[in-house]
């Protein structure tokens, strides 16, 4: 078994340049503890911390399948309806324009403290790259593709199945991977903004209680979950797109 040793080498100089401010800037533990009093921390609180990381996990994923359905929904819907288009063109600038940090709050008035409002969160988030990436996808499908199947006397949803989704795979893919990238900044706002439970809660408990360690601790554990995330989901892109040419530089 291969053992991936750039990724151990990142992460060991990441470590070491956080020790290494430590020592340089002399800060107190109470401003910026160093990396053995965060993992002494995680150590005697890991359960606790597992069981928040477990829930906002849980929003992020939730999130990302509504907003990916979602946004795949809306996509198609404006690709093969003209008048639909005009109508939720304004919608999703809107959905845009207004910040989704505002909307936390109305979300958690209106759907409560517990899960359903950090879901939407997440899943407004989560959106908007979904949907411009595969609405942009099915929009440029290739015409001679199209003239192929008109050829060959293709019915519309036939084209709709066969080429244009097909063909529009690989930009949605870069769609899901910013989404998947963006997906815990809208979980742990709706935790911020009011919850019981979650990553963002414990680090704002750990906060008020001159706890930093523990909240040190609690970010390096959200740090992880949205960078094992990320490369998860690149991971099944990429088996699922073996067929796509990867035409990106060789290295030396």
């Amino acid at each position: 078994m291969k053992i991936p040793l750039r990724p151990i080498v990142v992460l060991a100089s990441l470590v070491a340049a956080w020790q290494m401010l430590v020592v340089v800037t002399g800060a107190p533990p109470y401003i910026l503890p160093g990396p053995g009093k965060v993992a002494a921390a995680w150590a005697e609180h890991w359960l606790l911390i597992l069981d928040n990381a477990a829930l906002t996990l849980a929003e992020i994923v939730l999130g990302l399948v509504l907003g990916t359905a979602l946004g795949c929904l809306s996509a198609m819907t404006m690709a093969y309806f003209r008048p639909a288009r005009r109508w939720l063109l304004p919608v999703l600038v809107v959905s845009q324009a207004v910040p989704v940090f505002a909307l936390a709050p109305m979300l958690v008035l209106w759907l409560g403290y517990g899960m359903a409002s950090k879901v939407a969160m997440a899943t407004l988030i989560i959106y908007f790259p979904v949907t411009t990436a595969f609405h942009d996808g099915l929009r440029r499908t290739d015409p001679g593709w199209l003239d192929l199947a008109r050829t060959m006397n293709a019915g519309r949803w036939a084209v709709l199945r066969h080429v244009r989704i097909p063909a529009a795979l690989p930009a949605l893919a870069s769609g899901l991977r910013v989404a998947t990238a963006v997906a815990p900044i809208g979980a742990v706002v709706g935790e911020w903004v009011g919850s019981s439970a979650g990553l963002g809660y414990l680090m704002l408990h750990a906060n008020a209680r001159m706890q930093v360690d523990v909240m040190f601790a609690a970010l390096a554990t959200l740090a992880f979950l949205a960078v094992t995330l990320y490369f998860s989901v690149d991971g099944l892109l990429r088996r699922a797109l073996r067929w796509q040419p990867d035409t990106s530089p060789t290295e030396d």
